[in-house]
């Protein structure tokens, strides 16, 4: 075992010895050891009997022992044989509910700032407690379980609302404003109100109580100055709260009251503490020092918390910003990207267009082509049909062609040659753009369409010669 546990190991033996009042060492480490060394666990075995008619036992009076309730693993230990002779007697209520060893530190009067968040060390009594044994600590699993055993939230909320309506009824309106739940969730509020917590444990049996809360708890200048100045918690030692509380706080006065404050770790620093009847000039000038005193703490404690609250704020702004920036660069990102897109589906679609534009153009050209290589093969086989021109003689018809350009071709053919092979010359010249036409004379109008095509130059009566013009067909 490493010296950090062998430490670890003594403290729990010593914090356990004193909080049972058992002083057999063996005894305590076999106790300690069957509950896994869980010091909380192992107290709490000494804790399984009804706290609630403990509590009114000792509030009757009844401080002393009784019989003690233990789980089965400790039982079985204490009941051993060996253990017999040298028991001690088995401890009374007010040490099974005593909370963990208390740390006093003397010195001169006044508060000294801790390192750590509200961690407190102050002169002329201020007691630190450990609450989770008391089963104050917000704890889970088996810390829990032990903790719920003592006394459950909802059970701490309602003694509370009970002592107020209680109060009330006997004292009247003009009191302390005491807050209706648990110790812990006061404490809490009055951390988070950066105030001190006002502690009130009421004896309603002792026969100080009801002067002391009719004259001095109940005036009109003490409940406005701890209204004002501190978050308020009564409890009544008969109920399980408020008798926990006075074992936690060693309160062997009544009245009592005391001043506590939220330290680190779930600790408390117990500020003040009034035992005893006091006028309410007493109780005054009391609660005035101690938040004097306290004030700078609080005043740390809420600058720190301001502080903090601050550079979250900031934080959350400059997140916002952030995101709003972010936001803003993805909508241009977006934006640009959707623009680029657009642009790439606009260019992609001029070049669909453009490629379907040169290919129809190709195309055209290539039928143009194609048609002036087919007329041209057409010219050249007709130009070739129509042989050689034949010299002038009595069978040789002279033909006069005027186009519609006004340009004018002239041949003589046999007179024997048909008027298609007027039209084959004219084809073979090459001088219309247009396939329909027809030769025309003038004197007298004969169109020579193609009813006449197989007739002769002769039998045309266009021998010995002829003058023809084309007429272009619509």
């Amino acid at each position: 075992m490493s010296l950090p546990d062998m430490v670890d190991v003594a403290d729990k033996l010593a914090y356990f010895q004193a909080i049972t009042g058992l002083e057999d060492p063996e005894i305590c480490t076999e106790i300690l050891a069957a509950h896994g060394w869980d010091l909380e666990l192992a107290v709490s075995s000494f804790t399984g009997t009804n706290s609630e008619s403990s509590a009114s036992a000792a509030a009757d009076g009844g401080g002393g022992g009784g019989d003690a309730h233990f789980d089965p693993p400790t039982r079985e230990i204490l009941d051993r044989p060996e253990h017999q002779e040298n028991a001690a007697p088995a401890p009374s209520l007010a040490w099974k509910i005593i909370t963990l060893p208390i740390s006093v530190i003397s010195g001169s009067l006044g508060l000294v700032s801790g390192a750590v968040g509200l961690g407190l060390w102050a002169a002329g009594g201020i007691l630190s407690y450990s609450l989770g044994v008391v089963g104050f600590g917000s704890g889970s699993g088996r810390n829990a379980e032990s903790s719920a055993r003592l006394v459950s939230v909802s059970a701490a909320a309602s003694e509370a609302i009970d002592f107020v309506s209680a109060f009330e009824r006997d004292y009247g309106m003009i009191r302390p404003s005491f807050v209706g739940e648990g110790f812990m969730d006061a404490l809490q509020r009055s951390r988070n109100a950066f105030k001190l917590l006002f502690v009130y444990l009421h004896s309603p049996d002792h026969p100080d109580t009801p002067l002391f809360c009719e004259r001095t708890l109940c005036s009109e200048t003490v409940a406005a100055f701890v209204n004002e100045n501190f978050v308020s918690w009564g409890g009544s030692i008969r109920a399980s709260e408020g008798f926990k509380m006075s074992n936690s706080l060693k309160a062997s006065r009544y009245p009592f009251c005391a001043v506590v404050m939220a330290a680190t770790n779930q600790r408390i620093a117990l500020l003040q503490q009034v035992e005893g009847p006091k006028t309410a000039e007493e109780m005054l000038v009391i609660l005035q020092r101690v938040l004097e005193e306290s004030a700078p703490v609080l005043v740390s404690a809420r600058l720190d918390a301001e502080e903090r609250r601050n550079n979250m704020r900031l934080r959350e702004e400059q997140d916002a910003a952030y995101r709003a920036a972010l936001e803003a660069d993805q909508a241009r990102e977006r934006q640009r990207r959707e623009e680029q897109e657009r642009l790439e589906r606009e260019a992609a679609e001029a070049e669909r267009k453009r490629k379907e534009e040169e290919e129809a153009r190709e195309r055209a050209a290539r039928e143009a082509a194609e048609r002036e290589a087919a007329l041209a093969r057409m010219r050249q086989e007709k130009a070739m049909s129509l042989g050689a021109e034949p010299e002038k003689g009595p069978n040789v018809t002279q033909v006069l062609v005027r186009f519609p350009t006004g340009e004018r071709k002239e041949r003589r053919f046999h007179s024997t040659a048909s008027i298609q092979t007027l039209y084959d010359y004219v084809d073979s010249l090459g001088c219309l753009e247009v396939d329909s036409y027809n030769l025309v004379s003038n004197f007298p109008r004969v169109v020579y369409g193609a009813d006449k095509l197989s007739l002769s130059l002769k039998e045309a009566g266009l021998h010995p010669q002829a003058s023809l013009f084309v007429d272009l067909t619509s």
